[in-house]
């Protein structure tokens, strides 16, 4: 096998990749034919096109992501939690010669039925570069995930990032805005409320009143419902996080920014790790199996 490999990170509306040789990243591309962004391309076609002048006869690709899912090339069946993280590179699901699509973890009890994909890899690089006990990673569907030695023990997901949008975009509480500004002051204000008042369905109707009745500027409506719904999170979430446990956040800077801040507020220590570097080294980790 060659030292060289491609990594894939393939999600619902972009896919990224690279190309490394050993631990060295020696190119980046981006496209946005994530799987449902096709158009009428199949896998294999945009695989191609995205490694193009990349690949040569046994160089593996490894992907992760919702390119495994039941939208996606192959369904890859998740694996089941409690799962040690060194178990996922060892149960890849090949679809051609040389690619290989990384599983997914999933819980299925009767008190907590979760899945994950791509995140599990990210997992595996925060593990790696940052050992933790829980980690949180924000983002449309942020995970709260629990991890003893090299366990995946448990998890949780909160549609933070979905409901922010949905609220937005198709409810009455984002009907008529003009443009969104930024405003540390309003996301202070939301996450303060939200921290206090967790119980987040009598709270959301207040969002639009507040600026139909003069309290709020309409251009901070998504700065303030934003802090909101992540302070609800956090209180939600983070009753049963030991005050001594330092809460990992995994995700870009602008978003560990704001759960840094929750977590701040409400008593507890975080650190931060950044999305694309956790992924990066996960995969690798993966990819190095598959290249021995």
């Amino acid at each position: 096998m060659t030292s060289r490999y491609i990594a894939i990170d393939w999600g619902s509306t972009n896919l990224r990749a690279w190309r490394y040789e050993g631990d060295n990243c020696l190119e980046s591309r981006q496209s946005e034919a994530g799987i449902t962004r096709l158009n009428g391309r199949t896998f294999d076609a945009v695989l191609a096109q995205v490694t193009e002048g990349w690949a040569e006869e046994d160089t593996p690709i490894v992907m992760a992501g919702m390119v495994g899912s039941n939208a996606g090339w192959v369904n890859v069946p998740y694996l089941s939690c409690p799962a040690r993280l060194a178990d996922i590179g060892e149960q890849l699901t090949r679809v051609k010669e040389n690619v290989w699509i990384v599983p997914g973890l999933c819980i299925n009890r009767d008190d907590n039925h979760n899945v994950m994909r791509g995140e599990e890899t990210q997992l595996i690089g925060a593990h790696t570069l940052m050992p933790s006990a829980l980690y949180v990673m924000p983002g449309t569907h942020c995970k709260w995930v629990r991890v003893n030695d090299d366990r995946v023990e448990d998890f949780r997901t909160v549609m933070t990032g979905e409901l922010h949008h949905v609220l937005l975009k198709h409810t009455l509480v984002g009907a008529g805005l003009p443009e969104q500004t930024d405003s540390p002051e309003a996301f202070n204000a939301g996450l303060e409320r939200g921290l206090q008042s967790p119980e987040i369905l009598p709270r959301l109707f207040e969002v639009r009143a507040s600026h139909v009745l003069g309290v709020r500027p309409r251009e901070q409506v998504s700065e303030f419902l934003s802090g909101l719904l992540i302070g609800s999170e956090v209180a939600s979430m983070g009753d049963d996080v030991p005050a001594q446990q330092a809460v990992t956040l995994v995700a870009s800077p602008s978003l560990t920014a704001r759960y840094q801040r929750a977590f701040e507020l409400f008593g507890r220590r975080s650190q931060t790790l950044s999305g694309d570097a956790a992924f990066q080294a996960g995969i690798r980790s993966i990819a190095h199996a598959v290249a021995k």
